[in-house]
């Protein structure tokens, strides 16, 4: 069901509800981004290490417009109806439409808490918030997978992504996980169609204290990718990390483009499947689903990084992801720092989104 059909299906209620007005800055990439650097980039910090608790309390202020916006309207819903009704199932479909669910995925969530409700027997209407927590859950904790390297080195991970999406940042912050970790590291710069694309890799490679492998702009990019895992063969690396062309999904020269580039590093590992994570800034809603089905169609993408959910009332964009491509959620970027690049882990996700 689209948003046609959902509308039609919603055109004899009267809207109770409008979208919170000054909460939520979503850029919908309707036209090619522009070729300047992601000014998010200029913006990555270092963080101190920080407790367990620490990190949760981050995390829980990464995603305080989402849980204002999303959450904070469920649990108003919840609180004003004593009484469990169709009508209450139909304002629970609006809230989780505008937190960018997706129309399918609400259908399915709600059709889910209708049923549970019905067979638990529950008649109080905050007693649905917990059902809905455990539903989400469920749809999450189906689609995450850990960032892991293979045993034999070096281990390559393809970035790909439209410009704009923190792509760049992305490539930064995990150069410097790994070498915190001991491991050494090389980057490819293979967005060759960007002169500024390759500078600012360079510029964060020189920061971040990491080696670089780049070519000419307007270079072929699979021979910088050729040419990045032969060096880090040549040097000992154990982390080879290719940056990739960031035009719109919809240039099918450079879709090709992509495809060759996973060729080539396929061939240079032996058969060896690369890592390829597909870097989703959250704040472009449900545009964010087509991006990944044609990056899908160009390489076989292993994982998805979310970035920006700081930036967004409209975290629901998560659990769409999840639930209707099917691919494992491995990162989530809730801030400029570098520590807020988290390994997705549903269960705290969840607890910071729902829990008090």
């Amino acid at each position: 069901m689209g948003i046609a059909d959902w509308l039609r299906r919603r055109s004899k209620k009267e809207e109770n509800h409008s979208s919170p007005s000054g909460t939520e800055d979503v850029k919908r990439q309707d036209a090619e981004p522009k070729e300047a650097v992601d000014e998010h980039d200029s913006k990555l910090t270092g963080s101190e290490q920080q407790s367990p608790r620490g990190l949760f309390a981050r995390l829980r202020e990464g995603l305080s417009r989402t849980r204002s916006s999303f959450v904070g309207r469920v649990d108003s819903l919840l609180s004003s109806r004593r009484r469990i009704d169709e009508e209450l199932f139909e304002e629970l479909e609006e809230i989780l439409i505008q937190a960018d669910v997706g129309v399918d995925t609400t259908l399915r969530l709600v059709d889910e808490v209708r049923a549970a409700v019905k067979a638990s027997g529950i008649t109080d209407a905050e007693q649905v918030k917990p059902i809905l927590r455990a539903k989400i859950l469920d749809i999450l904790s189906a689609y995450t997978a850990p960032l892991e390297l293979p045993q034999e080195s070096p281990g390559v991970i393809m970035v790909v992504g439209v410009n704009g999406a923190g792509k760049t940042t992305t490539i930064a912050k995990l150069a410097r996980r790994f070498k915190s970790q001991g491991k050494k590291v090389i980057l490819g710069a293979a967005d060759t169609f960007r002169a500024a694309a390759i500078e600012q890799l360079e510029v964060w490679a020189n920061r971040v204290g990491v080696e670089i492998v780049k070519h000419q702009p307007g270079a072929d990019p699979a021979a910088v990718a050729y040419d990045t895992i032969q060096a880090g063969k040549a040097r000992g690396c154990d982390v080879v990390i290719i940056d990739t062309a960031g035009r719109l999904q919809t240039k099918t020269n450079l879709m090709r483009e992509l495809e060759k580039i996973g060729r080539v590093v396929e061939r240079e590992l032996g058969g060896r499947a690369p890592e390829v994570l597909l870097v989703i800034d959250a704040t472009t809603g449900q545009n964010a689903l087509s991006q990944a089905k044609l990056f899908s169609d160009a390489v076989k993408i292993t994982g998805v990084v979310l970035t920006k959910l700081d930036g967004t009332a409209k975290g629901g964009i998560i659990v769409a992801i999840a639930a209707e491509l099917g691919l494992p959620i491995k990162l989530i970027g809730i801030g400029e720092a570098y520590d807020d690049l988290r390994d997705f882990d549903p269960e705290e996700f969840v607890a910071a989104l729902f829990d008090a």
